[in-house]
């Protein structure tokens, strides 16, 4: 794991001290070097979004008005939801003989091409992905840094970027705003259940993420994640609006 998100020169500390992060092969650094417009526009989406309680404290699936959100402020900028297919072919030499100062084959076969259908992408630009992984099941991790190994080592990118959320770090903020809230309701209308599950360890984390990069999930595929945390949240209260 590297920390080329530290660097001020390749993340603004304005926007560093708003997320928590965590990245393997110096993905920030790389990304900023090799597609310099599409990370400017990651960079410029992170420090526009706010983390409001009234979006965030809501119950909601996998793609609620948080996440629906952030996929609005990429598509304003040329994003795309993508499926990325690829082919793979291969030839097999024999009989192979000088020709100058090199060996060929005589006999050149092809063998059957290999078709892999992807999956789609949340946002894709020039050679860039940034996926948005909420509350999906944290299995979708695994799919997400095989896939982007694959199509790292076929040339098709140059690196990924996971935005998803600190959940103990924001399970803290949640309960604080959930308690005041209550506190301005009837007796009998109080819940202290909170509306969404900031308890579950199964589901895709910044902590499930980090945990999979460190295993290798992502082989030689530079990966950046994103925390969205306590220090994303707007100031605002839960109003239950």
């Amino acid at each position: 794991m590297t920390r080329s998100y530290d660097n001020p020169d390749v993340i603004p500390p304005g926007i560093r001290s708003r997320y928590q992060w965590a990245e393997s092969g110096n993905a920030a650094a790389i990304l900023n070097a090799v597609a310099r417009v599409e990370f400017a526009e990651l960079l410029q989406v992170l420090d526009d979004f706010e983390l409001h309680p009234n979006e965030w404290l809501r119950a909601g699936g996998n793609k609620g008005d948080l996440t629906a959100a952030l996929d609005q402020r990429f598509r304003a900028l040329g994003w795309e939801e993508t499926r990325i297919d690829f082919e793979v072919r291969g030839y097999l030499h024999t009989d192979f003989h000088a020709q100058g100062v090199r060996t060929e084959g005589r006999h050149i076969e092809e063998v059957p091409a290999l078709y892999a259908r992807g999956y789609r992408v949340d946002n894709y630009k020039g050679r860039m992905i940034v996926d948005i992984e909420w509350n999906a099941k944290d299995g979708n991790l695994d799919r997400d840094l095989s896939a982007y190994r694959s199509w790292h080592e076929n040339a098709l990118i140059d690196g990924a970027v996971i935005i998803t959320k600190d959940r103990g770090n924001l399970r803290g903020l949640a309960e604080r705003l959930w308690m005041e809230y209550q506190q301005t309701l009837p007796p009998d209308q109080q819940n202290p259940k909170l509306p969404i599950d900031l308890k579950t360890s199964t589901t895709t984390t910044l902590a499930n993420a980090e945990d999979r990069l460190l295993r290798g999930g992502s082989g030689t595929c530079p990966v950046l994640l994103v925390g969205v945390s306590a220090s994303s949240w707007d100031g605002s209260p839960f109003t239950g609006g």
